[in-house]
């Protein structure tokens, strides 16, 4: 991809045709901007007595918002801020990959480079470039997923050569450049370059080549920095759970506030940071990255038709959001002091929309009966994906194979928006009235993709297990790729919980499977009888494995 024509003026026709300016439509101003977002926020039910978030909204120079809602410190009752400071997780990789790319423009790297060149003990380290280090092509392992590892292990003080140890010796998941897989390992790497390069700690770099960022080490204290909490097993609020911050180390350590990140938005996308040359590249995705979109530290995606680049985080007890859409300046940054509770990519997509002029259709709920609702229930599907339209609780629900259950508001007799989303619905007829497919509406409006109906919904059973059944499932389970937290609720039902997200309930279509209620996912436990040791889960084609966590192990 590349960058958006910037439009000059055409001197030469000025008197007889209106400039483009005057004919596009005035882009909404600070005041709408504030309105827009007050009704966002209301939306969210934010409990002004529990944790919150921080919001900002800015068009090149211009601040158009920032505000807060809930508390900053629950305990102390320390009401939210923007001037907050926050754990930005994953966020941290543009800063890192920004950092690596500012030694490439000295002179003091190149993006070709081998790993082995600065690690020269790392095995493979000739196979494996810079560049894959910053896109995730790797395949290198990532120690996030090594199972066990984010329980007591990911609390220890650790400097960057015991950090590098921890994984260093695991099988790769594939060969270098052979494929792309979200890597925090590959950003460790990244810091150890840097490092090597430098002389100095990672952060050192990363937060003095004018980036407006903080470093929380272990025994520094960063002014203003909120609380962060969690949901613990998906019911009663928390504190977060512990993690020393040596270990997200170049991939997630980073702490900051609103406006360091729009300064910093500014400083990269706007102020020439990098030589464009590098910028570009930076931008855009390139081999096996190309498919998930992603550049060196950031997403390259688009929004309303305009180019979108952002990246999210997750850290325990935060959540994080920046966004940038080049072609009006616009910066989004949202800063979350829980790790669940809030869509942040939604909200970012919405204010970012609206504040480049381009809202996102805002429909009218209409009633339909029951009834009429009813008569959609089915399965669609496009392609080698397949959705579901299913009556539930007395509403009609989307759910895609694989995803989550998401009801349905009818704005039509034949329109639905998708709770949660921007996303629309509606269903397609042949002349005769028969229920031929649907139409999905990513953005809410446009052409949409056609999805044909199939046939009827596939029925499951839900059958009453035991106490001593359920026992035999209650666990923790871990594989190479996924975590997951088998446990009974307060009712002694089953549910799930991977890490840092919400458990959700289970149903059982066997004593040996269950499915859950919310998300099309389905765990199947061996052996047939005594107490389980391993669980599948299946998740649309998806079949990941996973073994009994040891109590001594968690």
């Amino acid at each position: 991809m590349t960058h958006p024509i910037r439009w000059q003026p055409l001197l030469a026709v000025s008197l007889a045709l209106p400039t483009l300016s005057a004919l596009a439509a005035p882009l909404p101003d600070a005041a709408a901007v504030g309105r827009f977002a007050t009704e966002l926020l209301v939306r969210q039910h934010i409990d002004p007595k529990g944790p919150g978030v921080a919001v900002l909204v800015a068009r090149g120079d211009e601040l158009l918002l920032q505000t807060a809602r809930g508390q900053a410190s629950i305990e102390l009752g320390v009401p939210l801020a923007p001037e907050h400071r926050f754990r930005i997780g994953s966020v941290t990789k543009q800063f890192s990959a920004a950092t690596l790319l500012k030694l490439v423009d000295e002179g003091r790297a190149s993006l070709s480079d081998p790993l082995s060149k600065y690690l020269p003990d790392y095995p493979n380290g000739s196979a494996i470039t810079l560049a894959m280090l910053l896109n995730h092509t790797s395949g290198v392992k990532s120690y996030t997923g090594i199972p066990g590892y984010m329980g007591n292990l990911v609390r220890h003080d650790l400097d960057t050569a015991a950090l590098v140890k921890v994984f260093k010796d695991q099988p790769a998941d594939f060969a270098p450049g052979s494929a792309w897989a979200y890597n925090n390992s590959g950003y460790v790497l990244v810091g150890a370059v840097i490092e090597a390069i430098t002389g100095k700690p990672w952060w050192q770099t990363a937060t003095t080549l004018k980036s407006p960022l903080f470093y929380p080490a272990p025994d520094r204290i960063v002014d203003g920095h909120a609380s962060g909490y969690t949901r613990g097993n998906g019911t009663a609020l928390a504190p977060a759970a512990l993690i020393s911050m040596t270990q997200p180390h170049a991939a997630g350590a980073l702490v900051g506030d609103l406006q360091s990140l729009w300064r910093w938005n500014q400083l990269l996308h706007e102020g020439a940071f990098l030589k464009p040359d590098t910028y570009q590249r930076m931008t855009t995705p390139e081999g096996t990255a190309q498919g998930p979109h992603y550049g060196y530290g950031v997403f390259v995606g688009t929004l309303r038709g305009e180019r979108l680049i952002s990246h999210g985080g997750g850290i325990p007890g935060f959540n994080s959001l920046l966004q940038y859409l080049p072609a009006q300046r616009v910066t989004v940054a949202l800063l979350r002091n829980a790790d669940g509770g809030l869509d942040l990519e939604l909200m970012g997509r919405q204010l970012a929309a609206f504040a480049a002029g381009k809202p996102f259709p805002q429909p009218t709920a209409v009633s339909l009966p029951a009834e009429q609702l009813k008569a959609f229930e089915g399965v669609y599907a496009q392609g080698q994906e397949s959705c579901s339209l299913r009556m539930a609780d007395g509403a009609l629900t989307h759910q895609r194979a694989g995803g989550g259950a998401a009801a349905l508001t009818p704005v039509g007799p034949a329109r639905f928006a998708v709770t949660g989303s921007v996303e629309q619905i509606s269903i397609e007829r042949s002349a005769n009235g028969t229920i031929t497919g649907l139409r999905v509406y990513a953005e809410g409006d446009g052409e949409g993709d056609v999805w044909t109906r199939t046939g009827d919904l596939p029925q499951r059973a839900d059958l009453s297990l035991s106490d001593a059944q359920k026992a035999e499932l209650v666990g923790d389970y871990a594989g190479p790729q996924f975590q997951i937290k088998i446990l009974l609720g307060p009712q002694g039902e089953l549910l799930a919980q991977p890490p840092g997200q919400p458990a959700v309930p289970l149903k059982a279509s066997h004593p040996r499977e269950l499915y859950a209620t919310v998300v099309d996912v389905s765990l199947r436990f061996e052996p047939a009888v005594g107490p389980a040791q391993t669980a599948t889960l299946v998740q649309g084609p998806a079949r990941i494995t996973m073994t009994r966590v040891p109590a001594a192990a968690k």
